[in-house]
């Protein structure tokens, strides 16, 4: 039994109210679910919210012990290519992560690097579970590339199914790939795209629900498919939300 958590953004308190309402206990390092259930977070632990470092330091140890599933999501990539050196702008919230760095001991700081640096390079793409009945991946997948890891995949998993073209916003601009996902098959749970609720369409499920721009922070609740929630304590940002027809 499985509960898949949404795009966390540094949200560390949400998080921990979350994985509270969930029946979680946590002592030190160590997560427990008295029904054994287990977290999986879908990537982008990072960027925008207060406690990105705090929210890196507690999935990298739960997933060390055993406690919790996690796949990176773009965020984690270009946070984990900054650590390597790697020539990335710093801007698109990876820049609050960066202070946060900046304004810790350099202890810490080497800590928190190697821990995030050993979680990401330990991680698949995305986790395929239940059997093949459950695929979490961070922008989601399409049914015939389950199974694949080559670098298309790659971007697709991470990024979402792009077009190349920029919005009016400067944003890039997202086919929705989950409108044609065949029925019936291996339910995907995603984020990436902030939605103003968890949206269902057909075998899909994206509970991106923008905690980070004042939403909510959403588990869903496996095989249940049932969803449990904690409201964010940052400010709204409406426009920040996907709507569809």
């Amino acid at each position: 039994m499985y509960d898949v958590i949404g795009d966390i953004h540094g949200c560390r308190k949400e998080l921990h109210d979350l994985l509270e309402k969930l029946g979680y206990q946590t002592i030190q390092d160590n997560l427990h679910h008295p029904e054994n259930r287990m977290p999986v977070f879908l990537g982008d632990l990072t960027d925008r919210g207060p406690d990105s470092l705090g929210v890196i330091n507690d999935t990298a140890s739960w997933v060390e012990n055993g406690q919790a599933l996690y796949c990176p999501g773009n965020h984690c990539d270009k946070l984990y290519r900054f650590l390597l050196g790697r020539n990335v702008q710093v801007r698109h919230g990876l820049e609050t992560t960066v202070a946060e760095l900046e304004n810790s001991s350099s202890l810490f700081r080497q800590q928190i690097e190697k821990k995030f640096k050993k979680l990401y390079e330990e991680a698949p793409l995305y986790l395929v579970l239940d059997g093949g009945g459950l695929v979490v991946a961070h922008a989601g997948i399409r049914y015939s590339d389950i199974g694949r890891m080559d670098k298309s995949i790659k971007s697709f998993v991470l990024y979402g199914d792009v077009t190349g073209e920029k919005d009016d916003r400067g944003m890039p601009v997202r086919r929705d790939w989950a409108s044609i996902y065949p029925q019936g098959k291996a339910t995907i749970v995603y984020g990436h795209t902030p939605v103003l609720k968890p949206r269902i369409i057909g075998s899909t499920i994206n509970i991106d629900t923008g905690c980070v721009y004042g939403g909510k922070l959403t588990a869903c609740r496996y095989p249940e498919k049932e969803f449990t929630d904690v409201p964010s304590s940052l400010p709204r940002v409406e426009e920040k939300f996907r709507t569809f027809m």
